[in-house]
């Protein structure tokens, strides 16, 4: 059963890295979907989408932003060894904001494009714990709020739990304010909860199974 999976898991990535919709539909000027995960992973992290180092690393969350990402999740007792399932809503890189400042937010037409791989992901992984990274994968399964009315709070959707986190980037200003670090504060203890409840279901089962 789980060599199945991680057998579909690697078609449907093989597919995701052929995909050319936002190409075809005149969005992008070149496609490279990343994506990066195994089936077995119990957390997944949705972000936005990739950044420019991604196109030369091939991983998702491997720029500075990645590298905060990171330092967030060891806080949240998850190290590097251990690194969730990771993908983003839109999975090319968008290109850098007309503004100068960050990169170009996926237009709606380009996340409607790329929703399906997200499900099919979401489907065949079946993540316990899912980290919406960024206001456009809270918007995607919890609706348009304001980072500060969600930040440190989680859901229950259906089998999973819901925990959003604001964006890493250097970019973004919302950390600049002291009570913001204190909201982000409170979720990275909420996905700690979240991640020893699954270590302890998992001990659980395990020890079942050998009684």
């Amino acid at each position: 059963m789980v060599a199945n999976t991680d057998r579909a898991l690697s078609r449907l990535h093989a597919r995701i890295r052929a995909c050319t919709k936002c190409v075809d539909a005149g969005y992008l000027p070149s496609a490279f979907p990343i994506v990066a995960g195994n089936a077995s992973d119990r957390v997944m992290i949705i972000g936005q989408a990739p950044g420019a180092i991604e196109l030369t690393t091939g991983l998702p969350f491997s720029g500075r932003a990645g590298a905060e990402l990171r330092r967030w999740l060891a806080v949240a007792g998850i190290d590097e060894a251990h690194l969730p399932y990771r993908t983003a809503i839109t999975k090319c890189f968008p290109g850098k904001a007309a503004s100068g400042a960050g990169d170009r937010r996926p237009s709606p037409p380009e996340v409607l494009l790329c929703a399906p791989w997200l499900d099919a992901e979401l489907a065949l992984v079946r993540p316990r714990v899912v980290l919406l990274v960024g206001t456009l994968a809270i918007e995607r399964f919890w609706g348009k709020v304001p980072l500060s009315e969600v930040v440190g709070k989680s859901r229950v959707d259906g089998e999973r739990v819901l925990i959003p986190l604001p964006h890493p980037s250097g970019a973004s200003r919302w950390l600049n304010d002291l009570e913001n670090r204190e909201r982000l504060a409170r979720a990275l203890a909420v996905v700690r909860r979240a991640v020893r409840r699954l270590d302890n279901a998992g001990s659980a089962a395990r020890m079942h199974r050998s009684t």
